[in-house]
């Protein structure tokens, strides 16, 4: 079979089909056609190839194609469809795997050919159970009843849509494209059709103020994020950025994952595929990816599909924020998304800015991350969408303008560093250049949910990290042995802090994800044990023998506990104490 193209928006002006003037790649242009408006879909040539109105002068219309243009020719026919690019949102997508346009790839084969057609992404029926009576008097966004799936779902009164229940389906199971509900002449159905430039409407946005876990203590830990925060992660060729979005996609403890794979490399999206298609998922027992939805636009697809695939991952994460729940977006990454922008925009002759990107490249990043919101739903309800974005400097020039720009907008900055993953330190975030706006509001949450030395703990540990690193070069220089007894510590207790707490086995079953009690437990271990050592220097032993005590039962306490344990990173913690207490 082969890949699927999206449904044209229906409602057309009624005209005929324009012409085609000029091709040149994924850039068309046409000639005007009556009622033509910015960012209008465009059926192109015989094949019927999906394309996007981005500009109008005078009698011509430049569209952006979003599939291979070969054979497109002048004269061919290019039919206007009456509205902005929008896709079909319903329950379906849970569990589905998408292009750019939010085009099914379940059955697509193994070639993918332009122009093939689909009724959509999901047809199967769904449990239905009303929750209104007709004649109840509803507005947008209430409920009009509930759908069976992995999360609570819910049929939605649309945006713009309010009056009189005049028919409510019984209970049973119904096609997604069937109407479930009139409202005063309205039919609404399971799944909707909405634009994906266009922000669902919502009654307000709210602080963001609720921790979101990922499970990787060197962010819940240093860099916490808020639900309806924002996240970059820069870094080059090879420092696990993908590694890391993966994880956080397995373990974040949001309700809906929508995972981005913008330009990236096909087996890369392989393994996300068949990893999440296999693990189990710690929320409902069921697989982790019937709660995900992955939007697979590969490196060798085509490229201007990228340029709308993140803003397809954002409309999803909307619908599904809408029914009041809590989802993450992530992007991977946003340079190859900029890259199509840079593209494009040389091939319509815009002024080129910074390194040929466009002008509008900050606007262009600021508006995508400006959809990342908690939200009061107008249902009443509260949802989040959390936006983690990466980021692939050339060479890890953080410098660069993606890199740049990214940071201007984004509440936390995840800068992963090349030496860290070269000596096998994964997570390999860089604790001296990352930062967390949310850290205060984090903080804040965690000492109204019971623990109040959460931020404590975590300036203690930013604090020892950033000691030892800045005694890196003075003992590469002359040696550990040459400086005073405090400093030695010092640099020990960097050594205990990173291999013991900040670093994390990705593939162990036991390390892989840690939640808050046991990564508390590691801290409180880890500095209990510090706090010992600088005791008994401070009392007249000599660095030497506090260097000499075995540490390992510290260190493996990590993996030797489960992802919820604390006990054996107490046991571990008294051993090593007992150790240091018999040290003269």
């Amino acid at each position: 079979m082969t890949s699927p193209s999206a449904a044209p928006v229906q409602g057309s002006d009624g005209a005929g089909p324009a012409q085609i003037l000029r091709v040149t790649g994924p850039l068309v242009e046409i000639d005007r056609t009556p009622g033509v408006a910015m960012h209008d879909m465009m059926l192109l040539g015989e094949e019927r190839l999906p394309g996007e109105v981005v500009a109008i002068r005078g009698d011509m219309v430049t569209v952006q194609a979003y599939e291979y243009t070969g054979g497109l020719a002048p004269g061919h026919p290019a039919r206007h469809q009456g509205g902005p690019l929008a896709v079909r949102l319903g329950p379906g997508l849970l569990g589905g795997v998408f292009d750019g346009l939010l085009r099914p790839l379940a059955h697509a084969g193994d070639t993918l050919l332009a122009g093939a057609r689909s009724a959509g992404p999901d047809g199967d029926c769904r449990r239905f159970t009303p929750r209104v009576a007709e004649g109840t008097r509803v507005a947008a966004g209430d409920v009009i009843g509930d759908i069976a799936a992995t999360v609570p779902l819910r049929v939605l009164v649309p945006p713009g849509c309010s009056g009189v229940v005049r028919r409510v389906a019984p209970p049973g199971d119904h096609s997604e494209d069937m109407v479930v509900a009139t409202v005063d002449g309205q039919g609404v159905a399971m799944a909707q059709r909405w634009p994906v430039r266009r922000p669902r409407p919502v009654a307000g946005r709210l602080a963001a103020d609720q921790p979101l876990h990922t499970g990787q203590r060197a962010v819940d830990l240093l860099f916490p994020v808020a639900r309806g925060g924002t996240v970059a992660v820069p870094g080059g060729f090879g420092t696990g950025k993908t590694m890391l979005l993966q994880q956080i996609a397995k373990w974040c403890d949001v309700d809906v994952i929508v995972y981005v794979g913008c330009g990236e490399r096909g087996n890369e999206m392989a393994d996300v595929i068949d990893e999440l298609s296999a693990l189990t998922d710690p929320r409902t027992g069921g697989r982790l990816a019937e709660r995900t939805v992955t939007i697979a636009n590969t490196s060798n697809m085509p490229m201007m599909a990228r340029e709308a695939s993140v803003h397809t991952g954002t409309t999803v994460a909307e619908y599904f924020r809408d029914m009041g729940l809590d989802v993450v977006v992530i992007a991977d990454s946003t340079s190859r998304w900029a890259e199509a922008l840079r593209e494009f925009a040389s091939r319509m002759g815009e002024l080129p800015a910074e390194e040929g990107y466009p002008a509008r490249l900050a606007s262009e990043l600021a508006a995508f991350y400006e959809r990342a919101a908690a939200v009061r739903t107008l249902g009443g309800t509260t949802g989040s969408v959390t936006v983690i974005g990466a980021v692939s400097p050339p060479g890890g020039d953080r410098t660069e303008p993606v890199t740049a720009h990214t940071e201007r907008f984004v509440r936390c900055l995840w800068s992963l560093d090349r030496d860290l993953a070269y000596a096998r330190h994964y997570p390999a975030v860089s604790w001296a250049e990352s930062f967390s706006r949310d850290a205060a509001a984090v903080a804040a949450a965690h000492a109204q949910a019971g623990d109040p030395g959460w931020a404590e703990r975590r300036e203690r540990v930013a604090g020892l990290l950033a000691e030892a690193d800045r005694l890196a070069d003075l003992v590469e220089l002359v040696g550990v042995t040459a400086l005073p007894p405090r400093e030695r510590i010092s640099v020990l207790a960097g050594r205990l802090l990173r291999e013991g707490v900040i670093q994390q086995n990705a593939l162990s079953p036991a390390d892989a994800y840690s939640t808050p009690e046991k990564t508390a437990a590691l801290v409180e271990a880890a500095l209990a044990v510090i706090d010992r050592c600088f005791e008994l220097v401070d009392s007249g032993v000599g660095a030497d023998a506090v260097e000499a005590v075995d540490f390992t039962r510290l260190l493996r306490a990590r993996e030797d506990a489960g992802p919820g344990e604390s006990a054996p990173v107490e046991a571990a913690r008294d051993t090593v104490l007992r150790r240091l207490g018999e040290t003269r």
